[in-house]
This record gives structure tokens, C-alpha cells and sequence, in this order.
């Protein structure tokens, strides 16, 4: 066989096995799609304080676990357990204050119980001194003044029914009624609440890291100060669109992390993301930006989708860290050779 002939023979299986690997891959992109985009997630908590103050105890170091409830840092709390002792002398005060309305109240009401007395004499004296007057028993001056005295008296009833009236209302039916005492109550609450607030709390159970906090530095409200991960995983997977035609919530996976070479995973589809980023258009008045691109084949979309894990994994991952994840179709044929591709991509692994 002359050299000719051998290189036409090369370039022949070449060809052939040129053809045959990308029948695989298109039919693996298809039927058994695997993707190398994929990581484990963790839900990260910007732990920040609700009130301002300098911090004075940190309780935490980083890396640590902590559960929910546990103090992380302290804040100096002087000033809100002063702002907690003025509240109770203002509520104190309010309280003192009714006292003393309760007193003006039942002056206002003997005033008021006075008053009427004095209103029925006096009616009963302009009655007397009329009747007088039409037999011509008393002056006209003298049944004028009754008449006069009389009226005089009524406003004198009706403007301590007033004030008694506004004492009442200022009083409350109760101390719980009474607006300066709820006014009193509420800033007591609010002052005690600012107070538990300078003892900062896990909210859910975690890891610490990145800590870079310190005593003496001083917190702003609503400022994050400390990364809490969740203890809780989520796989991450993002797979072309066309490969997920076929494929839906519930359907079997195999999971290889790249800290864990040669070891398989198994896991479930839990959810499929119902859209990317770049199909949100904000409504911000412009008009639209058309995407331009000059190349005839675009890049295909991905699609994300979340995988739970069937087992615990024998240590914790880092949140971030990669993974190759390999959906499993139902025909057996495809379900293994899907089996046997993302095992050998977990033994690559040990090399990249």
C-alpha cells in the first residue's frame, strides 16, 4: 500500500469517526443532555442592624455555626435603656396627669351639680316675682332682675357642663382610653423594642463567613455586617433550550462536583425557572433597544432549572461550588449511555 493510499485511509476514518462522534453529541444534546454550568447555591442573609450605635460585643467568628436565635453582635444599648427609662417617666407623668384630672373632674362635677341647684332657685324665684308682677305685687326692675338672674345662672350650668364635659374627654373612660397615656405607652413600646434590637440575632440557622467585623466600629441602620449562609442547598443547572424540550419538573439527574471526583449523585428536577434576565424589560420611558449582531448563528438561550438532592452529601459544600449535572431520560438505552457519560466526565475530574 503506497502512502497515498494510507493517508486517504486515515483521512477515510477520520471522516468516519468525525461523523459518528458528532451524530453523539447531537443526539446527546437532544436525548441525554448534560451541562458543566451548574453549582451549588445557598441562600445568603445580609445580617444589618435596625438602629444605629456602636457595637460592643461581637459574639461570632468566622466560619462559625450558629443557629437561629443566637446573639451575633451587641450594640451599645446606654442610650436606649435611657430612652427606655424616659419613656416610663413620660408614662409615669401621664398617668399622674389623669390623677389630676380626676380631681378637676370631680371639682367640675360639683361646680356642675352646684350650678343646677342654683338654676332651679333662681327659675323658681323669676316664676314667683312674674306672677307677682301681673298682680302688681313687685316692680318691673324687680321681675326683670329674676328674669335676668335666672338666664345668667342657666349659662353659668351650661359652661360648667362644658368644661366638665372637655375633662372627660380628656380623661378617657379608662387609662387604657386616655390618648396621652396610649401616646406614653406606644413610645415605652417602641423604646423597649430599639433596645432588644442592639442585640443582633441569627434569623435562621448558618455559617458565618467573611466576617470582617470588629469591636468599636460603629453600625448604621439597615447597613449589612455580617454574610449568614443558609444551611440549606439548591443545585443550580443552566441547560440550552432546546435540550429541555423533553424534560420536566421531577425528572431524575446525576450530579459529579468537582471537589468530589468520581462520585455520583443523584438528585431531582424541583423547578424550571420561568424566565432569564435578559427577556425583563424595565418601563422606563425609552424606546426599545433592539439586540444587532452581524453572526448567522447566534448563541443558544439557557434555561435554569433547580435540582434537590435525594441523599444528604457527606460534607458540606461551599456555596458556589461547580458541579456537571446529567438529566436521565426514561428510555433505557439513553439511560445508560447517560449513566456512562457523566461518569467518565466524574473521573475527569481528578485531572481538571
Amino acid at each position: 500500500m503506497t502512502p497515498d493510499q494510507k493517508f486517504a485511509r486515515w483521512v477515510k476514518y477520520s471522516s468516519a469517526l468525525f461523523i459518528v462522534l458528532f451524530a453523539y453529541f447531537l443526539l446527546a444534546d437532544t436525548v441525554m443532555p448534560l451541562t458543566p454550568q451548574a453549582m451549588a447555591t445557598r441562600v445568603i442573609t445580609k445580617v444589618a442592624p435596625r438602629i444605629s450605635g456602636q457595637i460592643t460585643q461581637v459574639y461570632v467568628r468566622n466560619n462559625q455555626q450558629v443557629h437561629k436565635g443566637d446573639v451575633l453582635f451587641e450594640i451599645d444599648p446606654t442610650p436606649y435603656q435611657l430612652a427606655v427609662e424616659q419613656a416610663k417617666i413620660d408614662l409615669e407623668q401621664a398617668i399622674q396627669d389623669n390623677e389630676q384630672l380626676d380631681a378637676s373632674i370631680t371639682a367640675a362635677q360639683a361646680d356642675v351639680d352646684a350650678n343646677q341647684i342654683l338654676v332651679v332657685q333662681k327659675v323658681r324665684e323669676a316664676k314667683r316675682l312674674d306672677k307677682l308682677f301681673t298682680r302688681n305685687g313687685v316692680s318691673q326692675q324687680q321681675r326683670d332682675d329674676a328674669l335676668s338672674n335666672a338666664t345668667a345662672t342657666k349659662a353659668n350650668l351650661m359652661a360648667a357642663q362644658a368644661r366638665l364635659k372637655e375633662l372627660q374627654v380628656r380623661r378617657g373612660a379608662t387609662d387604657q382610653e386616655n390618648i396621652t397615656v396610649k401616646m406614653a405607652q406606644n413610645r415605652l413600646q417602641q423604646a423597649e423594642l430599639n433596645l432588644s434590637y442592639t442585640k443582633v440575632k441569627a434569623e435562621h440557622d448558618g455559617v458565618i463567613t467573611n466576617l470582617q467585623l470588629m469591636v468599636g466600629t460603629f453600625a448604621n441602620t439597615g447597613t449589612p455586617l455580617i454574610a449568614l449562609v443558609d444551611t440549606g442547598l439548591d443545585i443550580i443547572a443552566d441547560f440550552r433550550e432546546k435540550s429541555l424540550r423533553n424534560f420536566s419538573r421531577d425528572t431524575p439527574a446525576l450530579i459529579t462536583f468537582d471537589r468530589d471526583p468520581g462520585h455520583l449523585y443523584t438528585a431531582t428536577v424541583s423547578t424550571i425557572d420561568a424566565g432569564v434576565s435578559s427577556g425583563q424589560f424595565d418601563a422606563n420611558g425609552s424606546l426599545a433597544s433592539p439586540t444587532s449582531s452581524n453572526r448567522w448563528v447566534r448563541d443558544a438561550q439557557r434555561i435554569r432549572l433547580h435540582l434537590s438532592l435525594n441523599r444528604s452529601l457527606p460534607d458540606s459544600l461551599p456555596t458556589g461550588a461547580r458541579a456537571t449535572v446529567q438529566l436521565i431520560p426514561q428510555q433505557p438505552l439513553f439511560a445508560w449511555f447517560a449513566h456512562m457519560q457523566i461518569h467518565a466526565l466524574s473521573l475527569l475530574h481528578y485531572i481538571y
